[in-house]
C-alpha cells in the first residue's frame, strides 16, 4: 500500500501529473472520473502568490470530488515559499508538492524549477523551509539533474528525504533535454534500489499506453506512475493502464461518443468555473487533442476553434457524434 503522510493512495498509484496551462480544475476531474489516483494544480509561483496575483489565488481553486488533490508551487527564494506554503494550507489541500523540474526559461532564469537542479544546497533549504512551515505533507516533483553531466537525483533524493519530504516524483530526463529524446528510468530505479530511501518514489516520462506502463512498473520498481502529456485530450489512459493490469487486456479505444461526451464535459466545467466566455476560448487548445487520429476532421476542428458562442459549441459537437 502506497501512502503520503495519511493519504492512502492504494497498491499502485496513477497520479495525474502538474501542467501548466492544462491541470485545472475541470480538466482534473475528467482525469479523476476517468482513474486517476492523486491530482496535482498547475504549478503556482511564490512570488505571484504573495502579491495576491489573481491567475496565482485561482490557481488555489480546488474542490472535495478532487481528492486527494495537491498543490504545487515554485520558487527560489527561502522566505517566499515558506510564506506560500501557509497560503496554500489555508484552502487544505491533502499534500504540498514542490516544483524543482519544470524546465521552461522563464522560470529557471529567475532560479526556481528545474533552475535550482544547479544548486542542490539551496534545493534543500527551500525544500526546508517548506517543510518547516506547514503541517501538509510535503512532496516533490524534480528531473535527474541539469545536464547529462551533471545528474544528481541520487544526492537529491538522499538529502531532500532527510529534510522531510514525503514521496518524489522524478521526471526520467535531465533539464537541457526538455522534453526531447528518450527518458531514462534506470537512474529512478537506483533511487529505489537505495537501501537509505524509506519513502514513495514515482516515476514520469514517456509513458504513453499501458503496455510502457506495466513493463515500466514491472522493470523499474517504482511505486507509482505520474502520468502528464499522454493525459491531454485522453483522459482514459488511466482506466486503460489499471485494466491492463488486472486482466492484461487493452480496453476499447473510446469512441466517438466518448470523446463528444468527454469534451462536452471538460467545456462545460470550464464554462462554470472560469465564466462562459473565458471557458469557451480556454477549451481551444483542447480540441485538437480530442479528436485527435479522426480523419477528415479538419473542417470540424477549425468551427470548433472559432466558434465563441457556448451553445453553439454543444449544437456542433452533436453534430461530429453523429457524422463520425
Amino acid at each position: 500500500m502506497v501512502k503520503i503522510g495519511n493519504i492512502n493512495l492504494g497498491e499502485f498509484p496513477l497520479l495525474l501529473a502538474p501542467m501548466e496551462d492544462v491541470s485545472d480544475p475541470p480538466f482534473r476531474r475528467l482525469c479523476k472520473m476517468h482513474g486517476a489516483d492523486m491530482l496535482f494544480s498547475e504549478f503556482i509561483s511564490s512570488e505571484g502568490l504573495i502579491r495576491n496575483a489573481i491567475k496565482s489565488k485561482q490557481k488555489l481553486d480546488i474542490f472535495d470530488y478532487e481528492r486527494p488533490v495537491g498543490i504545487q508551487i515554485f520558487g527560489g527564494d527561502e522566505e517566499a515559499m515558506a510564506l506560500s506554503a501557509r497560503i496554500v494550507e489555508t484552502v487544505n489541500p491533502d499534500l504540498l508538492d514542490i516544483n524543482f523540474g519544470c524546465p521552461v526559461k522563464k522560470v529557471v532564469s529567475k532560479g526556481a524549477g528545474a533552475g535550482v537542479l544547479k544548486d542542490i544546497d539551496l534545493m534543500v533549504r527551500l525544500t526546508k523551509a517548506v517543510v518547516n512551515s506547514t503541517k501538509l505533507p510535503v512532496t516533490v516533483k524534480t528531473r535527474l539533474g541539469w545536464d547529462e553531466n551533471s545528474i544528481n537525483i541520487d544526492e537529491v533524493a538522499e538529502r531532500l528525504q532527510d529534510v522531510g519530504i514525503q514521496a518524489l516524483s522524478i521526471h526520467a530526463r535531465t533539464r537541457s533535454q526538455l522534453y526531447k529524446g528518450h527518458s531514462d528510468w534506470s537512474h529512478i530505479a537506483r533511487i529505489k534500489e537505495n537501501p537509505r530511501i524509506k519513502i514513495p518514489i514515482f516515476g514520469n516520462g514517456d509513458i504513453d499506453s499501458p503496455e510502457k506502463a506495466l513493463e515500466y512498473r514491472n522493470t523499474y520498481g517504482v511505486d507509482g506512475i505520474m502520468i502528464g502529456r499522454a493525459a491531454i485530450g485522453y483522459p482514459w489512459i488511466f482506466n486503460e493502464i489499471k485494466h491492463f493490469f488486472k486482466i492484461g487486456e487493452k480496453l476499447p479505444s473510446p469512441t466517438i461518443s466518448d470523446r463528444v461526451e468527454a469534451v462536452k464535459n471538460h467545456l462545460t466545467w470550464s464554462a462554470e468555473w472560469k465564466g462562459e466566455r473565458q471557458g469557451v476560448l480556454e477549451m481551444r487548445r483542447h480540441y485538437a487533442n480530442y479528436f485527435r487520429g479522426i480523419p477528415n476532421f479538419k473542417e470540424y476542428r477549425q468551427k470548433l476553434v472559432t466558434l465563441d458562442n457556448f451553445q453553439e459549441i454543444l449544437e456542433l459537437l452533436e453534430e461530429v457524434k453523429n457524422k463520425f
